[in-house]
């Protein structure tokens, strides 16, 4: 199933909770914000029953996140729900890894397939600036568990001029030691608390000098993906992505759609509205109306967020205002699964 622009149905992200234990400034900055109400949070068998209709219509890899979706009780239960379904090729997590260490053999165990941790910095008292948190040393020890534990996994980055891009290579040297593959990603303008400006973000050009300056000759990885990240190699072998979605935006090859906690479908990470799911399968809509809901709007879909906004760079400020976001939590990056 295509849209508009001939992009498939294929990756969905599905968000467990809007609820976080940081507060990082490039994502959700303020003290106190708007929960999504309890009541409307989806149950696990009713995320199960819409991951089968989207699974029915070419979806075949599923990301849970949040928020921070270690924070939902119980977790695991849902992992094995859906490790379970048919045609599910692959079912990752991306968590901020403070609570990673002693969830992650259960998650294993339920059939997580794999990891992806955010690590921003490396010295502890830029991660307690960045994120108002002193965490550091327990996402350090869940990146080294999941390393034990997986084998492999990915780190992500947030690159942000003036806080951490002097720490690429260091952190492509962690990343090695931890077998993980590093993602360095461009700091975005989305949501709208975060202090975004144009000056503040590294681009992909400029991290590929810098750390060609270190390692030398910087070869790209030639594959056919959908993927976010353009992907590199070192002359040693070391593999490392950068998503430019600032500076270079993919938005016409993009596959990825959004699930809200609460259920709001969202077809684009910055669009302004989302589709309820959640009303439609209280009020007994059974599946094949959801499949005609769900297929009629991708096959509408044109969205090309990240290129719009790339339009405006002379002109761009926050996604949404302030007071906008007090009354409604979905207009906030955290609550759609970033």
């Amino acid at each position: 199933m295509l849209d508009l622009l001939n992009r498939p149905l294929r990756n969905l992200r599905l968000s467990v909770t809007d609820r976080c234990n940081l507060r990082c400034e490039y994502c959700m900055p303020e003290t106190d914000y708007v929960w999504l109400p309890r009541e409307d949070v989806l149950h696990f068998e009713e995320i199960s029953a819409l991951a089968d209709v989207f699974l029915s219509l070419g979806v075949d890899k599923v990301r849970l996140t949040g928020g921070e979706p270690l924070l939902r009780r119980d977790l695991p239960t849902l992992v094995q729900l859906l490790a379970a379904k048919p045609g599910l090729k692959d079912l990752a997590l991306t968590t901020n890894g403070i609570l990673l260490a002693g969830q992650i053999d259960r998650l294993k165990a339920a059939g997580l397939r794999r990891l992806t941790v955010s690590i921003d910095t490396l010295h502890a008292d830029r991660f307690a600036a960045l994120t108002r948190f002193d965490q550091l040393p327990a996402v350090r020890e869940g990146i080294d568990t999941a390393s034990r534990v997986f084998g492999t996994l990915k780190l992500d980055t947030v690159v942000i001029r003036g806080v951490n891009d002097d720490e690429l290579v260091d952190l492509v040297e962690y990343a090695k030691s931890m077998r993980a593959e590093i993602r360095f990603i461009e700091y975005m303008d989305v949501g709208g608390a975060t202090h975004w400006s144009p000056d503040r973000v590294v681009s992909r050009q400029a991290m590929l000098d810098t750390l060609s300056r270190r390692y030398g000759t910087i070869t790209p990885v030639v594959e056919d993906s959908s993927a976010p990240a353009d992907r590199f190699t070192l002359s040693d072998g070391t593999t490392f992505g950068i998503i430019s979605s600032t500076t270079q935006p993919f938005c016409r090859t993009c596959d990825r759609s959004r699930l809200t906690a609460d259920g709001l479908w969202y077809l684009c990470l910055y669009a302004a509205t989302g589709i309820d799911l959640r009303g439609p399968l209280r009020g007994g809509a059974t599946t094949d109306e959801l499949v005609t809901l769900i297929a009629g709007a991708w096959q509408r879909r044109t969205d090309r967020g990240a290129e719009q906004r790339l339009l405006q760079i002379g002109d761009r400020r926050a996604f949404v205002p302030m007071n906008d976001l007090r009354k409604d939590p979905h207009l906030e990056m955290h609550t759609r699964g970033g």
